[in-house]
């Protein structure tokens, strides 16, 4: 009993922020790029995410990131927070209501001119139709929970 209270007691005391999300965009366990091994800018350019590829990699934000051409790398590279999802990848309505999940690059929405994932259709029509009060509450939480990239 008093070993399994010590225990208790040291697992909570080490795990401190263990349980929130890094502050980094995490690589994809499959592709170990950046957003799937998609293109950001992909996104605001061609309307969907598009796979990128290998020969047009860049490293920012703790992840490597592949582009579908040379343009889009430079455009990337010139300005990587107008194109990298906001709140690290994180889910925006998720966020809104105080905690992290991982957002979908195929659920996506451009939001006050940032791309916002989220984890499912009905986040992102809820996030939409609630316009920036919304927004406003996933700024204020992205921090708390570690949604935001250590650049």
């Amino acid at each position: 009993m008093c070993l399994s209270l010590v225990l208790i007691v040291l697992v909570c005391v080490f795990a401190g922020n263990s349980f929130a999300r890094p502050k980094t965009f995490v690589p994809d366990p499959i592709t170990g790029y950046a957003i799937g091994g998609h293109d950001p800018v992909s996104f605001f350019v061609d309307g969907q995410p598009r796979k990128g590829k290998r020969e047009y990699e860049l490293q920012w934000g703790g992840a490597e990131w592949i582009f579908v051409n040379q343009g889009n790398m430079a455009a990337f590279e010139r300005d990587p927070e107008a194109y990298a999802p906001l709140f690290a990848g994180c889910g925006g309505y998720a966020l809104s209501e105080g905690f992290a999940t991982a957002g979908s690059p195929f659920i996506y929405a451009i939001v006050e001119g940032r791309l916002v994932f989220f984890h499912s259709v009905v986040n992102r029509f809820l996030f939409i139709v609630s316009g920036a009060q919304l927004m406003k509450d996933a700024k204020e939480n992205s921090t708390r929970v570690g949604c935001v990239p250590v650049l």
